[in-house]
């Protein structure tokens, strides 16, 4: 045990000498083209590194949601068509997956809205889906060439604002419609005056993703942080983020769904007392 202990010591001094002896090797050789306020400034806007999408400029961003929602499509109609047809009575794994994040999704919609769920079940599982899939995709660094002629990665949709605002409206206009489908005017009155849940939605999602890219940039830029350490915090936060904001989202459409669908029931009318 003791030997084991002193080879273990020693491979990891090892490791962390030929870290230090390359950061201070390198850090010579490294030119920075650009100030750590514009690489910022960049991964906010996206304003100089745009992609040409049908002769249009746009940010990456939309290059990512459309490469995430076909991709989810192409699965979604692959597993419909070649793996449903053949799930067994036993389970194997990926039948065991899929059953486990069905469940877990439907039951999320059941105990939120017990009256009114079979829609957003499925919508609840779609945009969780969505949400994970697409912070996920930063993690695989596919490149794309801007319209400057330099290569960027693709960001994650949500760390646009653009695709949080539209993904916040979206899950606001399904809770408006539980509402009026359920309840009326009632119920659309009881969505309207969460007026801001679209906004805290919204600024939610893009908030906690673009912080990670933030994070991720500052790590990268500095020479003395990029060796090993980009790895562990780029994983670590997409990660986290990909769960937690999947999460929210999911809790926050099923329980403002299940307020503003639930039966308005009308209290009986006390009998009038004679008076004697």
């Amino acid at each position: 045990m003791k030997k084991q202990k002193i080879i273990v010591s020693a491979v990891f001094a090892a490791v962390i000498a030929a870290l230090i002896a390359g950061i201070i090797l390198t850090d010579s050789l490294y030119v920075r083209t650009e100030d750590i306020s514009d690489v910022m400034e960049d991964a906010v806007l996206h304003e100089r590194n745009r992609v040409a999408l049908f002769g249009m400029e746009v940010n990456p961003g939309l290059i990512s949601a459309f490469a995430v929602t076909a991709v989810l499509l192409v699965f979604a109609a692959i597993v419909r068509i070649f793996v449903i047809p053949r799930f067994k009575t036993v389970p194997g794994k990926f039948q065991m997956l899929m059953e486990t994040l069905v469940g877990y999704f439907d039951g999320q919609a059941k105990l939120n809205s017990p009256h009114r769920n079979s829609f957003l079940g499925a919508y609840v599982f779609a945009a969780g889906i969505y949400i994970f899939v697409g912070t996920i995709l930063e993690l695989f660094g596919f490149q794309v060439q801007a319209v400057s002629g330099v290569s960027v990665a693709l960001p994650a949709p949500l760390s646009d604002i653009n695709g949080a605002i539209a993904l916040g409206c979206l899950s606001y206009l399904v809770i408006l419609g539980g509402g009026i489908v359920n309840n009326g005017i009632r119920g659309a009155g009881k969505a309207l005056i969460e007026f801001s849940l679209p906004i805290s939605m919204s600024f939610r999602m893009f908030g906690a993703l673009l912080s990670g890219a933030l994070v991720s940039e500052l790590v990268y830029y500095y020479m003395a942080l990029s060796f090993v350490l980009p790895v562990v915090v780029g994983v670590l936060f997409t990660l986290l983020h990909a769960v937690i904001q999947a999460y929210v989202l999911v809790m926050l459409t099923a329980l403002f769904f299940g307020e503003v669908s639930e039966p308005h029931v009308k209290k009986p009318k006390k009998a009038k007392t004679s008076e004697v």
